[in-house]
């Protein structure tokens, strides 16, 4: 399973980097706070990203890539809003399946969305997001799951 995480957040990173950046804020690289994970976040365009984020939690692992539209919040220099869609591959660890004997798979593939703010500090390699991420897992266990998402450190370069 790590093999494939690790796998699947390399395809995320090397086909992001062929993207045209147009962005004072082009490439991002840090960590995503709830359930904790890697992310990593390049632009395509000045208002559109794509953001990669490999999770490790208490229940296994889980890679998501999304495609993000921005938008200028007026009155703050750095402060966005965003939004976009996505989809994510995770796979469970026995601890899930001896927690939820009903949903034995040992894979969940879905769509996420997710919407949020992002602020890039001024004069510092820094950049903060906060946002939500309901996702719906296809395959696997089918249920809405509206608990993903959280905050976002980033070192920008």
């Amino acid at each position: 399973m790590k093999k494939n995480m690790l796998f699947a957040i390399f395809i995320i990173i090397c086909s992001s980097s062929y993207a045209q950046i147009s962005n004072d804020n082009d490439k991002a690289i840090g960590f995503k706070f709830y359930p904790g994970g890697i992310t990593y976040k390049t632009f395509v365009k000045s208002n559109r990203a794509i953001e990669g984020v490999g999770y490790i939690w208490q229940y296994g692992i889980r890679v998501t890539g999304l495609y993000e539209f921005y938008g200028d919040i007026d009155g703050v220099d750095g402060l966005k809003w965003y939004a976009g869609l996505g989809a994510h591959i995770g796979f469970w660890n026995d601890e899930w399946k001896k927690n939820y004997p009903s949903r034995q798979t040992g894979v969940a593939i879905g769509v996420d969305g997710v919407l949020g703010i992002d602020y890039k500090i001024a004069n510092a390699p820094l950049n903060l997001s906060l946002d939500w991420q309901p996702s719906f897992n296809l395959i696997g266990y089918n249920y809405l799951e509206g608990g993903w998402g959280g905050l976002g450190i980033r070192y920008t370069f």
